[in-house]
């Protein structure tokens, strides 16, 4: 069976074979999803099953972030837009010029119903961005300086630097406020009951919506099933009308939902902002010199790679999409207006010039996670590779590499975290110039070093970028509050009218 997801590629599956068998039944199973609008709404978080994980000891599948925005607040959190919006904090201020932020917490109860206090909340953060914390958000947060508790209701970050970008980090789950003892947190969800490879949400009791402390019992219409499966399995069971989300959804899993028939109404792609490319990870060999590294970068043909994928992905070739708070324009690379053939000849020939006074074969390995998306991208990459004389080679994520595939959505709105992330391995003036950045002492010298440090960092020719992340998701029509948004994040109680 031969399944045309576009016209830039077919990709062919073996109907004999158990991916080929949910091929077929993803295709026979089409129409728009329109489940009654009664019953817990269900949702199919691509990855393994959802668990309660201290971020502080272990990095958070896709899952399982879900499952802890849901059942533990930070002091601020994303609303449908990714909008900062109140959480553990009802309110707060900026002081001192972006050195101090002072949270007022609002009435919050744990599970057994004991208060949220301040004493508490404070000793949490502090484990989370302790040394020996293993929080993927902890070296984001180094301009932190001290956590305290000013009242029982009242506490205060202060910096060592200013930063205004630090509610965008503070509302990621990663620094959501946990309850050890009770394994659980301070809602707006409570875990009802689990399964093998799902949790059953039910709503916490809001103190502050509280009247005369008489609770009503919670309808099921505002409770949430979260289940943690592949995306074969996801995209099938929505199609069926067995659920109303498919969320999580990157690039590896695109040629699944691209062959299915779904209704254009239940498609949604994010606005994602953040980095899609190649991180240069070995600076031997060919990859010694900066200018072979460009040469990788200028052999790729990004319209043709993300045409192969979504319609309206677009292809980038700049590391920053926007100026954001860099002092400066981002910094475009100079090929960028060479004529693509032109492009490729230049590469071809950094490439014969090597070869020249090299006899051992030029093959460089590549890594990238499994799934049909990837074989795609490998395809697109190798191909590119091999026209300019290199032998491409794929390998396992965890695997030594020459390139690793960067798929991140930016936490939060600073160049410097695209910088930092295509920085994986640079050079020492590249280094040193995101290490001005990150220790400026004001706004405008933070501003200056940022520009300083894109072009530093597009001179060291370390990362090649490819595009921005490709987030989807499937969205039944019950579903109104749904919204796509750059931080491809979709949090459990601003899905209906209802679950607020």
């Amino acid at each position: 069976m031969t399944l045309a997801a576009n016209p830039h590629h077919r990709l062919t599956v073996r109907t004999g074979s158990k991916i080929g068998r949910l091929f077929c039944a993803v295709i026979l199973l089409a129409g728009c999803n329109q489940r009654s609008d009664v019953g817990p709404v269900i949702v199919s978080a691509i990855g393994a099953p959802p668990a309660m994980v201290d971020p502080g000891r272990a990095e958070l599948g896709g899952p399982s972030r879900l499952l802890l925005d849901s059942v533990a607040q930070g002091l601020v959190r994303f609303d449908a837009a990714g909008q900062i919006a109140p959480a553990l904090a009802e309110r707060w201020i900026v002081i001192d010029d972006g050195m101090s932020y002072i949270f007022r917490l609002r009435e919050a109860t744990w599970r057994d119903g004991s208060k949220v206090t301040a004493a508490q909340v404070v000793q949490r953060l502090r484990r989370q961005l302790a040394p020996r914390s293993r929080n993927a958000l902890r070296p984001y947060l180094s301009a932190i300086d001290e956590i305290v508790e000013m009242t029982p209701q009242v506490i205060e970050v202060r910096l060592k630097r200013p930063r205004l970008d630090l509610l965008k980090l503070f509302a990621q789950p990663e620094l959501a406020v946990i309850d050890e003892r009770l394994d659980s947190g301070s809602g707006p969800f409570r875990i009802n009951s689990r399964g093998k490879i799902s949790v059953l949400l039910h709503p916490a009791i809001d103190p502050v919506r509280a009247v005369d402390d008489e609770i009503t019992a919670s309808g099921p219409e505002q409770s949430v099933q979260v289940i943690g499966e592949r995306a074969s399995r996801a995209i099938v069971r929505f199609i069926e009308r067995q659920s109303d989300l498919v969320t999580g959804g990157t690039f590896v899993d695109w040629p699944l939902i691209a062959s299915a028939t779904v209704a254009p109404a239940n498609f949604k792609l994010d606005p994602a902002a953040g980095l899609f490319g190649l991180a240069i990870v070995n600076r031997d060999g060919f990859l010694a010199d900066a200018q072979n590294r460009v040469a990788l970068a200028q052999a790729l043909d990004r319209e043709a790679l993300v045409a192969a994928f979504a319609p309206g992905w677009a292809a980038a070739s700049q590391i920053l999409p926007d100026q954001l708070d860099s002092a400066a324009a981002p910094t475009v690379p100079a090929w960028v207006n060479l004529p693509p053939e032109e492009r490729r000849s230049g590469a071809r020939a950094r490439v014969r010039r090597w070869k020249e006074t090299h006899t051992a074969p030029l093959t460089l390995r590549i890594a990238l996670p499994k799934g049909p998306g990837s074989t795609i991208l490998f395809g697109f990459i190798g191909a590119a590779f091999q026209s300019i004389g290199i032998e491409p080679r794929r390998v396992a994520m965890t695997e030594k590499a020459d390139l690793r595939l960067v798929d991140a959505v930016a936490p939060y709105d600073s160049a410097r975290w695209y910088l930092a992330m295509a920085c994986q391995r640079c050079g020492p003036a590249a280094q040193e110039a995101l290490i001005k950045a990150r220790d400026a002492n004001s706004l405008a010298e933070r501003a200056q070093n940022i520009a300083e440090a894109d072009v530093a960092v597009e001179q060291d020719a370390a990362f090649i970028v490819i595009a921005r992340p490709l987030r989807w998701s499937l969205v039944a029509l019950r579903l109104r509050q749904w919204q796509g948004n750059s931080r491809a994040w979709h949090p459990l109680n601003a899905l209906r009218d209802n679950s607020q």
